[in-house]
């Protein structure tokens, strides 16, 4: 199988996809986005302070020439009062003109507005802000695509030729039946753009009945309603399984015979947050695989978030996905 990144690398190039990183005066940040120019794989757009951002640059020795630099502070005044209006007008009358100011003066804000707006394509940051800066204005401006209430978040895991989504490991604390569907849609639609044909199991203690509670009920709903959902998936999602009959075929024939999922599994969806989040570390930490994510799945535009932890190959990387998602949406 061909090395995941260089794959999705092959997808992006010339497409010439812009991606904005609102965190431009970060060293971690120029250092990705002065590669991904010179591979010609995306068109960056860093936001901040020209002052700083060339001060770090120059600290670095970066070379930022083939770098868009845009100053929120001192944008054109007629480009700004544009994404002034196109921000109240999304807004339905929840923020007016004065807020819409003060926000786009914030440079998350203002990068999901250039999002909106199609003037870049996806947008990369979290590497100096929490989660909640990224995703709130994502949420208020690009909301969800159509199909989704909510966004969840994914993991690649990657270890040689296996690869697998796992999810949801980052986003939605409470999931009940109708949220649990959808994040496997979501999920599917992921694995995709991974070029991963997707087969989705829905995770439980449970195979076909052999436990009985509310907890199974869940998925056995969840099951029925992602089939609705994606009536065109519906022979590539199955539930409810326990771990080893969605990813090992003995077991499979002993637990799910029949079963078109059963034993191939390659996206799977856990019934909580807490079972998604511990499942990947330990496949992480025990299993040795490379967690890539968290993926945000569910918006309308292409917004991902970085660990604070993460060093210039993890933007470099998830700058290509960021560009990937956009190619596929």
């Amino acid at each position: 199988m061909v090395e995941l990144f260089e794959q999705l690398k092959h997808k992006i190039n010339g497409k010439n996809k812009i991606i904005v990183f609102p965190e431009g005066e970060d060293a971690r940040i120029q250092g990705a986005a002065v590669r991904l120019a010179s591979e010609g794989l995306i068109k960056p757009i860093l936001l901040g302070d020209e002052k700083l951002i060339a001060a770090t640059a120059s600290s670095k020795g970066f070379d930022l020439s083939e770098v868009k630099i845009i100053n929120p502070l001192k944008y054109n005044a007629a480009d700004l009062a544009e994404l002034n209006a196109k921000l109240v007008e999304r807004r339905k009358g929840k923020t007016d003109s004065e807020i819409a100011e003060k926000w786009l003066q914030d440079v998350n804000y203002f990068g999901t507005m250039l999002v909106y707006t199609g003037k870049a394509d996806g947008m990369v940051s979290g590497a100096t802000h929490p989660t909640g800066d990224t995703v709130r204005p994502a949420l208020q401006i690009i909301k969800t695509a159509p199909g989704s209430s909510r966004i969840s978040g994914a993991f690649i895991m990657q270890k040689g030729d296996e690869r697998y989504v796992f999810s949801d490991a980052a986003i939605n604390i409470d999931i009940d039946a109708p949220t649990m569907a959808e994040i496997a849609v979501q999920s599917a639609q992921t694995a995709k753009v991974f070029d991963i044909e997707p087969k989705v199991a829905m995770l439980s203690f449970s195979t076909k009945g052999s436990a009985k509670s509310p907890l199974v009920d869940k998925v056995i709903e969840a099951t029925k309603l992602a089939k609705k959902l994606a009536p065109e998936l519906a022979d590539q999602i199955d539930g409810e399984l326990q771990f080893d009959a969605a990813f090992v075929e003995t077991v499979a024939a002993a637990k799910a015979p029949g079963s078109q999922v059963a034993g191939q599994a390659n996206t799977f969806i856990f019934p909580s947050l807490e079972a998604g989040n511990i499942g990947y570390k330990i496949a992480q930490r025990l299993g040795g695989y490379e967690a890539i994510g968290p993926i945000l799945q569910g918006l309308a535009q292409p917004v991902s978030d970085l660990s604070r932890g993460a060093n210039e190959e993890d933007v470099y990387k998830v700058a290509i996905i960021t560009a990937a998602q956009a190619i596929t949406q």
